[in-house]
């Protein structure tokens, strides 16, 4: 999926078209992993929706293409098009809205975030999932 490499004394500079890859929808595509961050390339259908959800790292999310409404759980709203950044904090709970067939970037840092599955040791998986089972009804 990546567009071009170029090798440099630092490392490798990777690139992508954002609106030109062929990405299905419901469908994610990684487009780059590290310990620094995850960029995430998302399709929606106009009037799907990213239900109220939260992230253990900072997400940023740019519009790529279409139309998105974003919405807070205190109700605020904010609507938006190609070439807007939104910005949440770790645990910042939303709503993503596509009002148009919406192309969307997700930046995730730090990768994975603290608390987040993948960032646990084995021990620490074990006493979130005997955490969950007591939550149970």
């Amino acid at each position: 999926m990546i567009l071009g490499q170029i090798a440099t004394e630092e490392g490798e500079m990777q690139s992508w078209d954002l609106k030109g890859l062929d990405v299905p929808a419901h469908q994610p595509e990684i487009l780059s992993s590290a310990g620094d961050a995850r960029a995430i390339l998302l399709q929606l259908p106009a009037g799907e929706e990213l239900q109220e959800h939260e992230v253990h790292e900072r997400a940023r999310i740019v519009v790529i293409d279409g139309e998105v409404e974003v919405t807070t759980p205190d109700g605020d709203t904010v609507s938006a098009a190609a070439g807007h950044l939104f910005e949440f904090a770790p645990q910042e709970r939303h709503t993503v809205i596509a009002q148009s067939a919406t192309r969307l970037l997700i930046v995730l840092s730090p990768w994975p975030g603290d608390g987040h599955p993948g960032a646990m040791s084995l021990e620490e998986k074990g006493e979130a999932r005997e955490r969950a089972a007591e939550r149970r009804p």
